[in-house]
C-alpha cells in the first residue's frame, strides 16, 4: 500500500493520476451531487493535497499563523487582484445600464445601418454594450429592443437574436473587466492591457463569423416568431432581472429568469456619452501598458501607471458615470448608493469561486502536478496553448460553468507558464485560448442555455441548432487566431 502512495505522490504518471481523479471528483460533486462550485473546489482541493503527502502547516498554516498557508494565499492572492475590478466594473454597467444607454444606441445603430441591416446593429449592441455588463444583464437589458427590431423586420426572431448574443458572449469571454479575464490576468500574472488588446483581437474574428455569418445564415432557417406578451413588454420598456447564467457572469449555479417591468427612460443620453463613458478606462489601461513598453521612468510614467492601474481607472469612469449619468440627470447620492448595492449584491458567490479555483490551482503547483503535467507535454510535443484550450473545453463541456472552466485550467497550466520565459503577448494569448475553451458547446447543463431558450422563444432543439452552435463557432475561431498568433510570437 504504502508504495501505492509513494507512486501516486513523487512520480510523474502517479501525479497525473492525482489529478486525473481530482478533476473527476470535481465533476462528479458539481454535475451529480449539485455542490456548489465554490464548495466542490475547496473540499477537492484539500483533499487532493492531503493525497498528495503536502504537510498540514503549509496546507491550512498553525493555529498561530496561517497567513503563508496555501488556503490564505491562494484565496488572498488572486482575490486581492479581482475583486476591486469586478466590483467597480459591475456598478459602472448598472448605471449605463439603468440610465437607457442602450435605448440610445439602439436608435442610433439601426437609424445608421436601416432595416436590412438590423441584424449588423443587433451584433454591434451586443458588442459595445456588452463591454460594461455582465453577459445575463446583458440580455435582460437588449431582449426587448431585440424583439422590437424582430417586429419591424418582419422576420424570425434568431436573425436579430444570435448576433447580439455573439456579441455580449464575445466581450464576457475575452475583455476585461468581466470575470473570466480579470481572473486570467491574476492566475497567469498577465498585465490586462493586454489582455484587452487580444481579447479584440482574437474575439473580433470570432464575433463576425459567429454573429454575422452563422447567424444570418441559422436566422434564415430556423424561423422563430416574436410572442405577443413579449412584444408588448418590449413597447412598454420592460427589461428584466434574473439569476443564471454562467457565461463568466455573476452567478455561477443553473437557474431561471424572470422578466419585470421597469419603466421606459423617457431620455436616454447620447450615444457619445455612453460610448465614451466605456472608453475611459479601456483607454486609461492601455495607456499604461504602452507607456510601460515606450516610455524611459519619469512623472510622465507614473501618471499613466497611476491611472493606467485597473482599479483606478474603472473607478474614474464610475465616478464620471455616477455624475454624468446620475447627479447631472437628477439622481441623488443615495440613490446612486442603493444601485451600487443592488448591483454588488450577486457578485460575492463569483469571486468566492474565483478563490476557491485559485486555491486549487495553488495545490497543483505545490504538489508537482504542475511540473509533472509539462513534463509529460514537453514529451508528447503538446504546445501549451493547445493543453489549455482542450482542457477549458473539457471542463465547460463536463460541468457547464465557463467560470469553473477558466479557473481550474487556469491553476492548471498557471504553473506551465511560469516555468516558461514567455512573453506577456503570448501569455495573454494563452489566457485567450482558455477563455475560448470556456464558451464552447453550451447546452443543456449550462444556466445561459435556458435563458436564450425562454427569452428567445426556442425549443431545445432551435437552442442546440442556433446558440449551441454559435458559442462553438465562436470559440474555435476565436481559438485559432490566438494560435496562430503564438506560433508567430512564441
Amino acid at each position: 500500500m504504502s508504495s501505492v502512495v509513494d507512486w501516486l505522490r513523487t512520480s510523474t504518471p502517479g501525479l497525473l493520476v492525482l489529478c486525473g481523479i481530482a478533476i473527476a471528483v470535481l465533476l462528479f460533486v458539481i454535475i451529480k451531487i449539485k455542490l456548489e462550485p465554490f464548495i466542490a473546489l475547496l473540499i477537492v482541493g484539500l483533499g487532493l493535497a492531503l493525497a498528495a503527502g503536502l504537510p498540514v502547516s503549509q496546507i491550512v498554516g498553525t493555529a498561530i499563523k496561517s497567513g503563508d498557508s496555501i488556503l490564505e494565499t491562494g484565496f488572498g492572492g488572486i482575490l486581492g487582484h479581482i475583486a476591486v475590478i469586478i466590483g467597480l466594473g459591475t456598478v459602472l454597467g448598472a448605471i449605463l445600464e439603468r440610465s437607457g444607454g442602450a435605448q440610445a444606441l439602439t436608435a442610433r445603430l439601426l437609424g445608421v445601418f436601416g432595416e436590412r441591416g438590423a441584424p449588423i446593429a443587433m451584433g454591434l449592441l451586443g458588442l459595445i454594450f456588452g463591454i460594461p455588463v455582465f453577459f445575463d444583464i446583458g440580455i435582460f437589458v437588449l431582449a426587448p429592443l431585440v424583439y422590437v427590431a424582430a417586429r419591424q423586420g418582419g422576420k424570425s426572431l434568431v436573425l436579430y437574436a444570435m448576433p447580439m448574443l455573439a456579441g455580449l458572449s464575445m466581450t464576457h469571454a475575452f475583455l476585461p473587466p468581466h470575470p473570466g479575464p480579470v481572473a486570467l490576468g491574476g492566475l497567469l500574472e498577465v498585465n490586462l492591457g493586454w489582455l484587452i488588446l487580444m481579447g479584440f483581437v482574437c474575439g473580433i474574428p470570432g464575433f463576425i463569423a459567429a454573429g454575422l455569418l452563422w447567424g444570418s445564415y441559422i436566422g434564415k432557417r430556423v424561423i422563430v416568431e416574436v410572442p405577443e406578451d413579449f412584444v408588448n413588454d418590449a413597447d412598454a420598456g420592460t427589461t428584466g432581472t434574473g439569476t443564471g447564467s454562467d457565461q463568466d457572469g455573476p452567478h455561477v449555479s443553473g437557474g431561471t429568469a424572470v422578466t419585470t417591468a421597469r419603466p421606459r427612460v423617457t431620455t436616454p443620453p447620447s450615444v457619445g456619452t455612453i460610448g465614451a463613458i466605456i472608453a475611459v478606462p479601456l483607454i486609461l489601461i492601455l495607456g499604461a501598458t504602452f507607456g510601460t513598453i515606450l516610455l524611459d521612468e519619469g512623472r510622465l510614467l507614473q501618471v499613466l501607471t497611476f491611472f493606467g492601474t485597473p482599479a483606478v481607472a474603472l473607478l474614474i469612469a464610475v465616478l464620471i458615470a455616477f455624475y454624468v449619468l446620475g447627479i447631472r440627470r437628477g439622481s441623488t447620492v443615495q440613490e446612486l448608493s442603493t444601485l451600487t448595492g443592488e448591483s454588488l449584491r450577486p457578485v460575492g458567490m463569483l469571486l468566492l469561486v474565483v478563490g476557491a479555483g485559485a486555491f486549487f490551482g495553488k495545490v497543483i503547483s505545490a504538489t508537482g502536478i504542475g511540473t509533472a503535467l509539462a513534463d509529460t507535454m514537453s514529451a508528447a510535443g503538446l504546445p501549451i496553448i493547445v493543453l489549455a484550450y482542450i482542457i477549458s473545453c473539457a471542463l465547460r463541456i463536463a460541468q457547464g460553468s465557463a467560470t469553473v472552466a477558466i479557473v481550474t485550467t487556469g491553476g492548471i497550466v498557471g504553473p506551465l507558464v511560469a516555468a516558461q520565459d514567455y512573453s506577456q503577448v503570448a501569455v495573454a494569448l494563452i489566457a485567450m485560448s482558455i477563455a475560448a475553451g470556456s464558451i464552447i458547446l453550451s447546452h443543456v447543463n449550462d444556466g445561459g442555455f435556458w435563458i436564450i431558450a425562454k427569452f428567445f422563444n426556442m425549443t431545445v432543439k432551435q437552442t442546440l441548432q442556433t446558440w449551441t452552435v454559435l458559442e462553438t463557432v465562436l470559440s474555435v475561431v476565436s481559438f485559432a487566431v490566438a494560435g496562430v498568433l503564438f506560433a508567430i510570437i512564441a
